[in-house]
């Protein structure tokens, strides 16, 4: 008996330790509580919400008051406005992907050499991401006048860039492609970093020039962050709204009326809750479905 205490002693102290352990991670779960409880109210709620609302037909306050099913999806998806909607929505992301990402792509290019006032340059093109889209808008708004905008008076022309069904959808697009190329001149820069610097001295002994450089090594090495890059980009472009309110209100006609301000129009100036709510599922059903598309897309890649 003597010869075996120590082993239950061991044992004993082992099932203590256990114990402890299991009571310390009970408690990292009681301190989240609190989060997750806020995190809850404020995102799943209102989705949850919405959800259940766009099943209803609702009054001016938008309280539910009748079950009509998936009535308001029927009406949407044969809707020529909605249809519209996500022509336009399209239209829109493709510009605002192309211009954001070539502009912080460039201006990143341009930082990545070491010459005399790098940090001016460096702090001039991230200043985008600083300047909150609606007082930009305001800004362009001015500068897009027909009469009196600063755009009209360079390029010696005479166009109604916001009040032109033909402009209006390129102009915000690419007041919404200047503003994302600020966040994605740091991406780009970020990558362009970690790229080893005994690379490009490697294929410069080899006899590679810039251009080889370039198409070899910056681009391969920029593969992962462009992934980035592009699905954030693309979740926001779809979100867009505080630019297309203050320049177009979606208009003229609805060549601007992309599906964020569709829901916008149908919540608060037609009181039709349960359809803007019904709509909103939608645009979260398509983001979804494109987020998981790229990210297999990677994977297969990868």
């Amino acid at each position: 008996m003597e010869f075996n205490q120590p082993l239950l002693d061991d044992k004993g102290e082992g099932l203590k330790k256990r114990g402890a352990r299991k009571k310390w991670n009970i408690e990292a779960y009681i301190y989240l509580i609190p989060a997750l409880i806020i995190f809850f109210l404020f995102t799943y709620w209102p989705f949850l919400r919405t959800i259940y609302r766009s099943f209803f037909l609702t009054d001016n306050r938008g309280i539910e008051r009748v079950f009509i099913g998936v009535q308001n999806y029927t009406d949407l998806l044969t809707s020529a406005s909605f249809q519209n909607s996500l022509i336009v929505t399209v239209q829109y992301v493709l510009i605002v992907l192309v211009l954001g990402m070539g502009f912080g792509f460039m201006t990143a290019i341009l930082c990545n050499q070491s010459f005399p006032g790098i940090r001016l340059f460096s702090t001039v093109y991230a200043m985008p991401m600083a300047v909150a889209s609606s007082g930009i808008a305001m800004v362009f708004s001015i500068m897009l006048n027909q009469r009196i905008g600063a755009v009209n008076q360079i390029l010696g022309t005479n166009i109604s860039w916001l009040a032109n069904p033909q402009w209006a959808l390129i102009s915000v697009a690419v007041l919404t492609g200047w503003l994302n190329s600020g966040i994605n001149f740091l991406y780009f820069s970020a990558g362009m970093s970690n790229i080893d610097e005994s690379l490009y001295e490697s294929a410069s002994v080899d006899g590679a020039n810039g251009l080889n450089q370039f198409l070899y090594i910056t681009l391969p090495g920029l593969k992962h962050i462009s992934f980035y890059i592009i699905v954030i980009n693309v979740i926001g472009a779809f979100q867009s709204f505080g630019q297309i309110r203050i320049l177009t209100s979606g208009g003229p006609g609805e060549s601007t009326n992309v599906i964020v301000h569709d829901i916008y129009r149908n919540a608060f100036l037609n009181f039709r809750f349960g359809m803007a709510s019904a709509e909103s599922v939608i645009l979260f059903i398509i983001i979804a479905i494109l987020t998981v598309f790229m990210f297999r897309t990677q994977r297969k890649e990868a």
